[in-house]
């Protein structure tokens, strides 16, 4: 017979009204927006976890070999989704820096001959997926590069200035890349069918979409229902916050406004009632349905705001817990070997990968993630629960059910050990994935934790 305790907690409902239930292609009501169909999410997609790679600066050599050489670490590690920053040739007009940003395209059917040819990015394609790995590539539609095979053919794909010339987007200092114009039919055309090229000839899985939100919204929805033709499990990631993405065309969209408030509060300037009122916004912005990818560090915030060293300093494994459990986990190139430093963007940085520091932390987040239902992406998983302590200026604690699974995460953010009482009672026979410690042992309603503690306590089967 299995041992019992009854552990103090009072549990709140704060976030994400994501209930399997609520998946629906009926009309809904979103604001003042008429939805009139929900999408629907491939069946593969509702609990992977998301490893964003940096091509170039993954190994001395930047190739997708190399990558795909260490295709069976990432498995091990419990990646499910790889993003692979862009694989195209880069412009050499207005380039910046040595080699040039990635999201400058020259060519959108093309391999980047830095990373090898378009049979070796065929051939990890076909490896990752021997390992039950999907494949998302990153995609620019915003704008291309200045010497980008459409500009010497199709001018008018461009927002071209007064005077009849390329430009780059407007306000912002992105002057390596030219505007492209969606006002143009055609253009709309040879950008969904550049994309089609990468479902049938790379069988890729989807796309992560750079700026979306500069994108125009009916655009991507077009996009959607069209490769939804080709592959009907096609997988959409915005790089944007945008609620309407999430009706037609977008799977995942990110939670930066969750990154914000945790750097916030890692500074002192933020509390956990900022993080209580984030999360009740979340619920009311967003349809049932949406996937919301967390983080604590992407190649944007590395390169130009720190890594998570500089902005959560020893609190960034207990951020990582926070932002890991409430949404759908992303770790970025050289996050679970402890990288110190920002990588330089424009030129060759390889990532020093002196051992695999973090390795087994980011293995357990991304195995419960992927194991426990009640963690599941969207509507696939379990409501977002706060857990009442006396430690609420510091502690925060939260519960998810779906079904038969729970999973319970507590963390301190805050510099000062800490010993969390809970307040009100639940009973259930739990275990931490990081140390098999039994949530029976804290009988007195109390659980000790270090500076920047977590914990992640699963209930067993019954």
């Amino acid at each position: 017979m299995k041992a019992y305790v009854t552990i103090l907690f009072a549990a709140t409902l704060v976030s994400c009204g994501n209930n399997g239930d609520q998946i629906t292609s009926t009309a809904e009501q979103h604001g003042e927006q008429q939805v009139n169909e929900v999408l629907h999410h491939a069946d593969w997609s509702k609990n992977m976890s998301i490893y964003e790679v940096n091509v170039r600066q993954y190994s001395p050599e930047g190739t997708l070999d190399a990558v795909r050489k260490d295709l069976p670490r990432l498995k091990e590690l419990g990646v499910g989704i790889l993003w692979l920053m862009p694989i195209h040739p880069i412009g050499k007009e207005n380039r910046k820096g040595s080699l040039g940003s990635y999201y400058s395209a020259r060519d959108y059917k093309a391999v980047n001959p830095e990373f090898g040819t378009l049979e070796d990015f065929k051939l990890f394609v076909n490896d990752a997926h021997s390992y039950g790995m999907k494949v998302i590539i990153d995609w620019v539609a915003n704008h291309s590069g200045f010497d980008n095979v459409w500009t010497k053919e199709h001018k008018d794909y461009y927002l071209l200035d007064s005077l009849g010339n390329l430009q780059p987007p407007t306000g912002t200092d992105w002057w390596d890349v030219a505007q492209l114009n969606y006002e143009n039919e055609d253009t709309r055309v040879a950008m969904i069918d550049a994309m089609k090229f990468w479902l049938v000839e790379g069988q890729i899985d989807g796309f992560r979409c750079d700026v979306a939100d500069f994108v125009p919204v009916d655009f991507w929805n077009r996009a959607r229902k069209e490769l939804s033709a080709v592959n009907p499990d096609i997988f959409m990631l915005a790089e944007a916050e945008n609620p309407l993405h999430h009706i037609e065309a977008f799977d995942m969209s990110y939670s930066w406004e969750l990154m914000h408030v945790m750097n916030e509060i890692a500074k002192g300037n933020k509390t956990l009632n900022d993080l209580d009122t984030y999360l009740a916004k979340e619920d009311t912005n967003f349809v049932a349905n949406a996937y919301r990818m967390t983080f604590t560090t992407n190649h944007d915030e590395n390169s130009w705001n720190g890594t998570v060293f500089e902005r959560y300093g020893d609190g960034h494994l207990a951020f990582a817990t926070l932002a890991f459990n409430l949404g759908t986990p992303l770790i970025y190139s050289g996050q679970e070997a402890g990288m110190e430093r920002r990588l330089r963007f424009f030129d060759k940085d390889t990532i020093p990968w002196d051992g695999y520091k973090y390795a087994d932390f980011y293995s357990k987040m991304m195995n419960v993630h992927r194991d426990q239902e009640a963690l599941w992406n969207g509507p696939y998983g379990g409501k977002i629960e706060r857990i009442k302590t006396a430690n609420d200026d510091v502690v925060y604690a939260f519960i998810r059910k779906q079904g038969a699974s729970e999973v319970l995460t507590i963390v301190n953010l805050s510099a000062t050990p800490t010993t969390v009482v809970f307040e009100e009672s639940i009973s259930g026979d739990f275990t931490s994935i990081f140390n098999q410690f039994k949530l029976t042992v804290f009988a007195n309603g109390e659980l000790p934790l270090d500076a920047w503690g977590y914990q992640v306590f699963v209930k067993n089967p019954a």
